[in-house]
């Protein structure tokens, strides 16, 4: 099902606003490559980013947060316990949370733990084509974090999945595809040059575990940030002439937004 061109303009304009209006408090345990220009994301667009590591603090803080981003790009094992503790107490208190199975399926070790942080129930599965085919049982075979298949191959499996864990699956890429199992929704959009900036994707999780504290559903948090994504880069590239200019480019256009 696509979406209404006109009537998404207008309810992810009013998402962004009540974002703004909020700046949610956004809990990231995200890949430290990604770090950093995630931060500069959250704050273009008016959330509040809080990277906090430690696993002797993850806990508290993902309870305390609007929104948990729990990427694992580059995981290591003290990540492993701080990526375990936020994701139980997010659960426990109820905090909206975001699962990023960078490069899943592909080695055992992080594939163990997405197993493991699926048991608290992620909010929002954000992934490519690849990972998502993973997760759904399927042979994702993504090259390290790029995906080998189109977004639309993963269609099926992101219902299935969404079905199977009860939360929202996003697959990115040139067309974003967003499903709770019954209901799938299209975001066109974006740019080629967004995928030559290294932690676009990353952001994007960030992103819609912002948009979760403002939003009324889930499905609507993860389609209102694929769009205001998707927005901010087609401005970004009329601008950039190159992959250093967009990743400039993408911050003020999000800002400008």
């Amino acid at each position: 099902m696509s979406l209404q061109r006109t009537a998404a303009d207008q309810s992810v304009r009013a998402d962004l606003r009540r974002l703004r209006e909020l700046g949610p408090l956004t809990h990231c345990i995200t890949n430290l490559v990604a770090a950093g220009f995630t931060a500069n994301v959250l704050l273009a667009l008016g959330a509040s980013p809080a990277m906090v590591l430690a696993a002797e603090e993850a806990a508290d803080f993902a309870a305390a947060a609007d929104g948990l981003l729990i990427n694992v790009g580059t995981v290591t094992s003290d990540d492993v316990a701080a990526m375990t503790a936020a994701a139980r107490s997010a659960q426990s208190a109820g905090t909206p949370w975001v699962l990023d199975p960078v490069a899943v399926g592909r080695l055992p070790y992080r594939t163990r733990l997405v197993d493991e942080l699926l048991r608290y129930d992620p909010t929002v599965i954000r992934g490519n084509a690849s990972e998502i085919l993973s997760l759904a049982g399927g042979a994702g075979g993504g090259k390290g974090p790029d995906s080998t298949a189109d977004s639309s191959q993963a269609i099926s499996g992101a219902r299935a999945l969404a079905r199977r864990t009860g939360g929202v699956v996003a697959v990115s890429g040139a067309v974003d595809y967003v499903t709770d199992g019954d209901q799938t929704l299209e975001v066109p959009g974006g740019h080629m040059l967004l995928t030559k900036v290294t932690g676009t994707g990353c952001a994007l999780g960030a992103v819609m575990a912002a948009f979760l504290a403002a939003t009324d559903t889930a499905l609507s948090a993860a389609v209102s940030a694929s769009a205001v994504f998707a927005a901010a880069g087609e401005r970004a590239a009329e601008l950039a002439q190159g992959p250093g200019g967009m990743a400039t480019a993408l911050l003020d256009s999000l800002y400008l937004l």
